[in-house]
């Protein structure tokens, strides 16, 4: 039975959400569309780009958080720029939300305060603008309006993914909060995956390795019962 699958946000938390794709693949799990918000955003856009796991872990050996950021001139608006993210993702992205081979979408805060997804548009930019955490980065602008990190409004995007895509049966991957808000729906029916904090920082990622086997470890306990169901 095909799933959907939503990503939670999750300060840094890459290598947990890699985890989780190393073993949908590995019980052979159909995915129809994903949602990510935040770090969730970034791993499930890659993914949904035809990326495997293995070449996900892989980039995110490549370079420190702090590559992907700069100094932003107009501070009240943010510390830090994500251009760099911005030119890092368009390079190993399609350029639209259209040229995916599968749906996605992109938890953000959108412009009245309220959470929603970006289905459609610059996929680099939409990326971005759920990874810019409020205060701490400057919002994304995109067709003139300014969007920020998703999971200050909603961490998994429940409520939006079922606005969009309706009573689909989904894997979710929820990370332990280090920060934003948790959803307020229920996650009953849903195949639920959870991992604690990532322990990353803007200097380092960490034990990406660790990272990354822990949440496989947790993920194939949880998709075991869905392959079973298949029997």
């Amino acid at each position: 039975m095909p799933r959907d699958l939503l990503l939670s946000s999750g300060f840094l938390a890459f290598a947990r959400h890699v985890g989780v794709l190393h073993a949908v693949e590995a019980r052979g799990i159909a995915i129809d569309a994903v949602v990510g918000t935040s770090s969730g955003a970034l791993v499930g856009a890659l993914w949904s780009a035809g990326l495997p796991a293995t070449a996900i872990e892989a980039l995110l050996r490549e370079q420190r958080p702090l590559a992907l950021m700069a100094l932003h001139a107009r501070v009240w608006t943010g510390a830090f720029s994500l251009d760099p993210l911005v030119a890092w993702l368009r390079a190993r992205l399609p350029p639209t939300f259209a040229d995916l081979p599968r749906p996605f979408a992109a938890g953000v805060v959108r412009p009245d305060g309220t959470a929603g997804l970006l289905r459609e548009g610059p996929l680099a930019e939409a990326v971005a603008a759920s990874c810019a955490i409020p205060y701490l980065f400057a919002p994304i602008v995109l067709d003139g309006a300014r969007f920020r990190d998703g999971g200050a409004a909603d961490r998994l995007m429940l409520e939006p993914w079922r606005a969009w895509r309706g009573d689909r049966p989904a894997v979710v991957h929820l990370v332990d909060r280090s920060a934003g808000r948790d959803p307020d729906a229920t996650l009953d029916g849903l195949a639920v995956i959870r991992t604690p904090r990532s322990g990353a920082t803007f200097w380092s990622l960490g034990d990406v390795t660790a990272g990354v086997a822990l949440a496989r470890e947790r993920a194939l306990d949880v998709l075991a019962g869905l392959t079973s169901e298949r029997a």
